[in-house]
This record gives structure tokens, sequence and C-alpha cells, in this order.
């Protein structure tokens, strides 16, 4: 699979945003995309927009 650089950008900021390293705004930032594009296309990379670990969860939900 050939990658230009747009696509290359793209994946780059999907993996950074999935990994924690950059913020939704950001990441798109990298990407080139606003926000809202750039959260419409994470499903192209398998990366979920909602980017919380279990233990995170887990925190949030005790203090319910």
């Amino acid at each position: 699979m050939d990658l230009d650089a747009k696509e290359t950008s793209r994946f780059l900021a999907a993996k950074l945003y999935e990994a924690g390293r950059l913020s939704l705004g950001q990441a798109a930032e990298v990407a080139g995309l606003s926000k809202t594009a750039f959260a419409e296309i994470l499903g192209d990379y398998n990366v979920s927009l909602i980017n919380y670990s279990v233990s995170e969860i887990q925190r949030d939900a005790a203090k319910i």
C-alpha cells in the first residue's frame, strides 16, 4: 500500500491520539482536519473516539 503525505499524517495523528500522546484538537491539527472531520475518520484507522483506559473508567465510575 502506497501512502501519500496526507494519508501518512492522518494515520500518525490517529495513532498518537489513540496512545494518548495528542489531544483530539492536536491530532486534528497534525492531520490537517477540523476536530469533527478528524473524529469521523478515526474509525478508518481502528481508533475509538472515546479514548479512556479501563482504569480511568473505573476511577470515574467510583466517583458516582
